[in-house]
């Protein structure tokens, strides 16, 4: 039993270790990290059947494009703080009683639920699948949420041949993971009937999030020409990209490197754009994890989930500031060209599909107000993060 109880555990750890992969993505340890965990990716990327699980399905490298996207993006982080603060909250009644020995804890939540650390821990994991939605983080959740119901189960077959009689009648009026009258309603008795409502649940679960990536793809800042598309990385750059983008192209330095048969996804963004290691490999001062900065990045992460872009904005803005009064008043952007290959159908939006493959292929940085190129150099076919799989948008 002891054995069992240590294997459904090892599977909730597991779960958070990869759902906090963002935090250890931008640590000093994130390459012993990716020793063990890329090789796993890689696998999963080298078969159309499975590469959906290390796609991403909501945006993460781009200020969530609509208020709807916005609040979804805060609702991981209301749900995954107030979810892990309602655990800890539990947990300190349980060891208190147990430590004062008082016995069972009945008060607070544990009067309507019996297992309320295991809810609080699902719906902080539920918080963490939005904040790293990585489509291997969702399976993980699920894996998750079956995993508390055997441990609770298992937790309660103990408590009963403890205490037999006290412990059947806290079950007669509590539910084991919603108040009872709403856990009798959607939760029937018998294991094949709980195992469909689970098989509903995932559905729901893995629907939602394939919706959420198709929703998302098709609200992108877009601008598509012939065989290139391009993407604003912030709301204020997307006027300059949609009058600008077509001259850009027109560019002498700029066509002579473009194939007229390879699809181009240009990252329209400011040269400071902190999370453009994401997208190519532009130099070692956007590899986060090589930063000093992790502790604020994991906090802003958290409870600021857009100032973590935005003061890399700013900071932009006001560098290029200082440039364009060196230039004459332009506005200098920079242009990561990634070669698209796969990208099955001619929409735009169709070079973000999961089976597409995204090759690195030039940045060029560009006085976009008088068409000067400042700098272009060609980029390694890897990202900042080697070949981690890394978010599209």
């Amino acid at each position: 039993m002891n054995a069992k109880k240590t294997v459904l555990s090892s599977a909730v750890v597991l779960y958070f270790i990869i759902g906090l992969e963002i935090l250890i993505m931008i640590s000093p340890f994130a390459g012993f990290f990716y020793s063990v965990f890329n090789p796993f990716l890689l696998e999963l990327t080298k078969y159309p059947a499975t590469k959906w699980l290390s796609a991403f399905f909501l945006p993460h490298m781009i200020v969530p494009p609509d208020g709807f996207l916005k609040f979804i993006r805060v609702m991981g982080s209301v749900l995954f703080v107030g979810g892990m603060g309602l655990f800890f909250i539990c947990a300190l009644q349980v060891y208190s009683h147990k430590f004062l020995k008082k016995g069972a804890v009945l008060k607070g939540l544990y009067s309507y639920i019996r297992h309320p650390q295991y809810l609080n821990l699902g719906i902080a994991g539920l918080g963490l699948s939005i904040l790293w939605p990585r489509f291997l983080v969702v399976v993980f959740w699920l894996v998750m949420a079956l995993m508390y119901y055997f441990l609770a189960k298992d937790e309660e077959r103990r408590m009963l041949n403890l205490h037999s009689g006290s412990y059947r009648e806290y079950m007669k009026k509590t539910g084991m993971f919603l108040p009872k009258k709403i856990e009798d309603l959607l939760l029937p008795s018998g294991a094949s009937r709980r195992l469909a409502v689970f098989c509903v649940l995932a559905m729901m679960v893995l629907g939602g999030a394939f919706s959420l990536r198709a929703y998302t793809i098709r609200h992108l800042p877009l601008w598509h020409e012939g065989n290139v598309t391009a993407i604003s990385i912030i709301d204020e750059d997307r006027f300059k990209m949609d009058h600008r983008m077509g001259d850009v192209l027109q560019l002498e330095e700029i066509r002579k490197r473009l194939g007229k048969d390879q699809r181009y996804l240009v990252y329209f963004l400011p040269q400071s754009y902190i999370m453009q290691g994401l997208i190519a490999d532009t130099g070692g001062e956007w590899k986060l994890y090589k930063q000093h900065h992790t502790f604020s990045m994991i906090t802003d992460w958290i409870f600021h989930p857009f100032r973590h872009l935005e003061e890399g904005h700013h900071a932009m803005h006001n560098s290029a500031h200082h440039s364009a009064t060196d230039i004459g008043g332009g506005v200098v952007k920079r242009l990561i060209f990634l070669k698209i290959d796969n990208a099955k159908g001619k929409k735009p939006y169709n070079v973000f599909s999961i089976n597409a493959v995204r090759i690195p292929s030039f940045v060029a940085d560009i006085d976009i107000h008088n068409l000067n190129i400042l700098e272009l150099r060609d980029l390694s076919e890897e990202t900042g993060w080697g070949t981690v799989p890394t978010p599209v948008f």
